[in-house]
């Protein structure tokens, strides 16, 4: 067996302490503060919303909300760092996928989110397009997990070699996260949710179509080059 570090145990042991002293009608009080608030931040923005709205929405006093979460800034910090989490279980089952050579796609993995917290997407969408520390490093984690995904499917023979690795992963991810960002818009111009199982259907069809077979058709007279003339035109 092996034996945890004693001071890891004696905070494990300590954490799980506090938590059961709290009654269980105040962590459910948190737990719907929590997720009205990312609902109003998502709808919107932080900025616009006020404590007394949010205790509102969540059927409990302003006071309940500083109790919980100190202030607006704490609850904030608090919703930020459940998205997190949830975003490292996505970037782990992201990259398991990629190892098993599967060919899914962050979108959707969101998808999968959307029953259990519909909230969720559209409060990441903010973040990701407001300014702020929390959405600068959420952005750079999703980029550099981008440029590992891509180098293991180079190694495998998957995908081909790029002359401009970096911004070759940049564009990958940023056409993943618009079906996050644009879902909204993209619904009422065509009629599907990309994120929903309908539209996450064709829309990774369609995705895929693009990457596996590319858009262009080859001029005349020319052809296409072969997968190991693409790969010595990377490495020059």
């Amino acid at each position: 067996m092996i034996r945890e570090p004693l001071d890891q145990l004696e905070r494990r042991t300590n954490n799980i302490n506090v938590r059961s002293a709290v009654p269980t009608s105040d962590l459910r009080a948190a737990a719907v503060i929590r997720e009205r608030a990312m609902e109003l931040f998502a709808q919107s923005g932080v900025a616009k919303v006020t404590v007394r709205q949010i205790a509102s929405a969540a059927g409990v006093s302003p006071a309940l909300v500083i109790h919980h979460f100190g202030s607006k800034d704490g609850l904030k910090n608090a919703i930020d760092e459940r998205v997190v989490a949830v975003f490292d279980a996505l970037i782990a089952d992201l990259q398991r996928l990629e190892e098993e050579g599967s060919t899914a796609t962050l979108a959707a993995l969101f998808a999968r989110q959307l029953d259990q917290q519909p909230a969720l997407t559209d409060y990441i969408a903010r973040l990701l397009v407001e300014d702020g520390p929390a959405g600068d490093a959420l952005f750079q984690r999703l980029y550099e997990t981008t440029v590992a995904g891509v180098r293991r499917l180079v190694e495998t023979g998957a995908v081909r070699v790029s002359a401009d690795e970096p911004v070759r992963a940049m564009f990958l991810l940023v056409n993943d996260l618009a079906a996050l960002l644009l879902r909204h818009r993209i619904r009422q111009a065509i009629g599907i949710d990309p994120l929903l199982k309908g539209g996450i259907t064709r829309w990774t069809a369609a995705v895929l179509e693009t990457y596996a077979t590319g858009l262009f058709v080859a001029a005349k007279g020319t052809s296409e080059p072969s997968q190991e003339q693409r790969q010595r035109k990377g490495v020059e």
